[in-house]
């Protein structure tokens, strides 16, 4: 078997993997990076997460505003699909072009360690050895599917899968309420298929301040979205046009029939096959790789970075963790994912809900003197030009400081906002400040005047 050398290794190819291998390319340091799959070329934000689904998002508002029969609703839902693989295709041929471009190689095949400095790389050619000085685990996140009896039925999807389906579904049950399984209600929806959505808790997004997630719910279920909560799903089965989803309720066992089943109930990191033990790489209890505040793991020429760590499942904190190796690799050292700062998210609704910071009952345990600032999105003149003017806008700020402590916005562009105060935040800008600054008209950011004021 034939056996090659590397400076670097790096197995996947996410956010934070190709960009490191980017940069050490540039460098002149030898690199190879291993992916398992041709169609996961750029990882898995743009193959299967962020890109495609928001691509959806997009085409799903345009075809709600468009209106029209389900047949209509249909045809322009199949057009969506094909524009989805067509951006998804464009960009992992980008993302190759510019990995090999900066001089890195890219093996095709499964990794799996045989010692510490030493993987196992499985492809179609066949299989080789590969040696690395320094190796770096980026191998992402998958679904996890609970043990539902009957979840491997033909209608029954993950997020991954789900948006490879080019029929559109007249009835869809989602088992899952978190942001993951929002997202697609809130798409499908749009797109004209009755959504039911099913939570085991009784509690509706539960890390939400309370008055967000009551906001939330109302104008979701104001758009025909039902929003069960307490249903735990005991089992799938057959149905007349697709399945029947049995749920355990406080009113006994109830039934929902569905053309499709979405299980969106999270992701697990992605670690199965890596032979990590052979390597004496520690895991979490949780099956993430343990590593510590500089992203190294217990071997100290190994790292991981991005969803295999069991930390945010975001691309912008892969990102980051990029960052915080960088600076171990050439720069100070400084830089550690304790120092990174406020971390703000979205959840691509219509409208999007964004938050960064505390809640109100968070800031009020840590001992702060809390001010509370509330807006109607109704008050903002750009969101009634969008004709979206449900919705809140609820910031937490230290009394005695005028620091800004989190905010909650549930309007449309609130993922562009929410970068704004994640900056204040970071920096010690006082709410006063915002509310005083000088925005362009008519837009979403201009309601910081009135919120702050």
């Amino acid at each position: 078997m034939q056996n090659i050398s590397y400076q670097n290794l790096i197995i996947g190819f996410g956010k934070a993997g190709k960009t490191l291998a980017g940069f050490l390319a540039k460098k002149g340091e030898s690199v190879a990076l291993v992916e398992r799959s041709k169609e996961r070329y750029g990882g898995t934000c743009i193959n299967v997460a962020c890109i495609p689904s928001k691509s959806l998002e997009y085409s799903a508002r345009l075809s709600a505003a468009a209106g029209g029969d389900f047949a209509a609703k249909a045809e322009r839902y199949r057009a969506a699909i094909a524009e989805k693989r067509r951006l998804t295709a464009m960009l992992r041929e980008k993302n190759y072009a510019k990995v090999t471009g900066a001089g890195a190689v890219v093996i095709d095949g499964e990794a799996s360690f045989v010692d510490a400095h030493t993987l196992r790389i499985v492809g179609a050619g066949g299989e080789q050895s590969v040696t690395a000085e320094r190796i770096f685990i980026n191998t992402g996140a998958l679904p996890f599917v609970p043990p539902i009896p009957g979840a491997e039925n033909a209608h029954v999807y993950t997020s991954e899968t789900m948006m490879e389906l080019d029929d559109l579904p007249e009835k869809l049950v989602i088992i899952g309420g978190g942001y993951i399984g929002l997202e697609f209600a809130s798409y499908y929806a749009n797109f004209g298929s009755a959504v039911t959505v099913l939570q085991d808790g009784d509690t509706f997004i539960p890390r939400e301040d309370p008055e967000i997630s009551a906001r939330v719910r109302q104008q979701m279920e104001s758009r025909g979205i039902r929003i069960l909560t307490g249903a735990k799903p005991l089992r799938i089965e057959d149905g007349a046009n697709g399945v029947n989803v049995i749920v355990q309720t406080a009113d006994g066992e109830k039934h929902h029939a569905a053309n499709a089943v979405l299980i969106a109930t999270g992701r697990r990191p992605n670690i199965a096959g890596l032979n990590l033990n052979a390597a004496g790489v520690a895991v979490t209890p949780r099956g993430a790789v343990a590593v510590d505040e500089h992203l190294r793991t217990n071997v100290p020429h190994i790292w991981a970075m991005g969803d295999v760590t069991g930390g945010l499942q975001f691309t912008y904190i892969s990102l980051d963790d990029f960052r915080i190796v960088k600076d171990q690799l050439a720069g100070s050292g400084a830089r550690t994912t304790a120092n990174r700062g406020a971390v703000p998210y979205s959840v691509f609704l219509d409208p999007p809900l964004s938050r960064v910071g505390m809640t109100e009952a968070e800031a009020q345990r840590a001992g702060f003197d809390v001010r509370i600032a509330r807006l109607e999105t109704a008050a903002i003149p750009k969101a009634q030009v969008y004709k979206k003017p449900t919705g809140l806008l609820k910031a937490i700020v230290d009394a005695k400081t005028d620091i800004v402590l989190g905010a909650h916005f549930f309007c449309p562009e609130s993922q562009e906002m929410i970068n704004l105060i994640k900056a204040a935040i970071d920096h010690g800008i006082p709410a006063s400040a915002l509310g005083s600054a000088v925005y362009t008209h008519p837009t979403m950011t201009e309601a910081l005047n009135d919120l702050f004021a």
